[in-house]
C-alpha cells in the first residue's frame, strides 16, 4: 500500500505471527516486549496467529505467558482452528491425524475423531510428536483413497539452528510414498484466517496489517486480505528474498523492517 512506513499510521490491529517474529525457539526476539507495549499505549488490538499447528491454544497462551506476554486465548488465532472450520464446513467427522496430541485435544474438543478406522479424511498437521507407525497407517489409508487434508503449507519451522520440517515436508514425503497430494491445505496464505477476525472487530482490511516473517504464507496472506503486510527480517525470510520478488507478486510486502522493534515508533 502507497505511503505506509515502520510507523504504522492509521492501523488499529496488528495480526503478529509468532514463530520467527514474536520469538525465536524459546527467547524473545529483542524488543518485541517494548513493541507490545507500544501497542497497548497507542490502542492497537493486536493478535497472536501461527500457521503451527503443534501446540493447542491453551499451550500458545502458556508459552506466551511464560514469555512474559499478557494475552487470552482469545487473542490467539492458529491454523488448527481454520482446519476445523474447513472440516465442519465439509460435514467431515471422522479423521485420521498425524498430529501432536495438542492439536488432536482441539480437534476432539470440536467434535472430531483424531484416530478412526474408518476415517473421511487423513488430516495433517505439524506433528513434532510423528512416529514411523503414523506415517504407516497414514499412508495404508491415502493408499485405499482416503483424501488429504493439511493444516498449513510452510516446508520449514525457523529455529535458532536452521528451518526444521515442518508440514510441506511432510506433504513431500506423503507425496512420495503414495502419490497423493492434498483436497486443501489450510492456515497462511488463506484470508480467512484474518478476514473473520478483522469482520468482528468492525475494521476494514486497510486497517489492520499482518506482521510476519515469510513471503509465501504472511505477505500473501496480507495481499489476498488486502491489510497492510509487514515483513520482519528475523526470521525465514531474507533482504536477498525481497528483491528478487517480481514487481507484481502475491508476496510482496509493504514494509521491510529488521525486527517488530521497528514498528510503531
Amino acid at each position: 500500500m502507497d505511503g505506509v512506513t515502520a510507523a504504522l499510521e492509521g492501523v488499529e490491529a496488528v495480526f503478529l505471527d509468532l514463530d520467527g517474529t514474536i520469538y525465536l525457539g524459546g527467547d524473545l526476539i529483542p524488543g518485541a516486549l517494548d513493541f507490545l507495549a507500544r501497542c497497548e499505549a497507542r490502542g492497537v488490538r493486536r493478535f497472536f496467529l501461527s500457521n503451527n499447528s503443534s501446540r493447542s491454544v491453551t499451550q500458545y497462551h502458556a508459552k506466551l505467558a511464560g514469555l512474559g506476554i499478557p494475552c487470552t486465548e482469545e487473542d490467539i488465532l492458529l491454523s488448527t482452528h481454520d482446519l476445523l472450520a474447513w472440516l465442519r464446513n465439509e460435514g467431515i467427522a471422522r479423521t485420521y491425524a498425524v498430529a501432536t496430541e495438542g492439536m488432536c485435544a482441539m480437534m476432539e474438543a470440536a467434535g472430531f475423531t483424531t484416530r478412526d478406522e474408518d476415517p473421511e479424511y487423513v488430516v495433517l498437521g505439524y506433528d513434532t510428536e510423528v512416529t514411523y507407525e503414523k506415517l504407516q497407517t497414514a499412508s495404508v489409508h491415502l493408499h485405499r483413497g482416503v483424501p488429504l487434508v493439511a493444516s498449513h503449507p510452510d516446508m520449514v519451522c525457523p529455529s535458532p539452528d536452521g528451518g526444521l520440517p515442518d508440514v510441506g515436508a511432510y506433504l513431500a514425503l506423503f507425496e512420495a510414498t503414495t502419490g497423493v497430494q492434498p483436497d486443501h491445505i489450510c492456515g497462511k496464505p488463506e484470508p480467512g484466517m484474518i478476514l473473520h477476525a478483522i469482520e468482528a472487530l468492525g475494521l476494514r482490511p486497510d486497517q489492520c496489517a499482518m506482521v510476519g516473517d515469510r513471503l509465501y504464507t504472511d505477505m500473501a496472506m496480507a495481499n489476498r486480505a488486502g491489510v497492510v503486510g509487514v515483513l520482519v527480517l528475523s526470521g525465514e525470510a531474507t533482504q536477498a528474498d525481497v528483491e528478487s520478488l517480481p514487481e507484481d507478486a502475491l508476496q510482496r510486502p509493504d514494509v521491510v523492517v529488521h525486527s517488530v522493534d521497528a514498528l510503531l515508533r
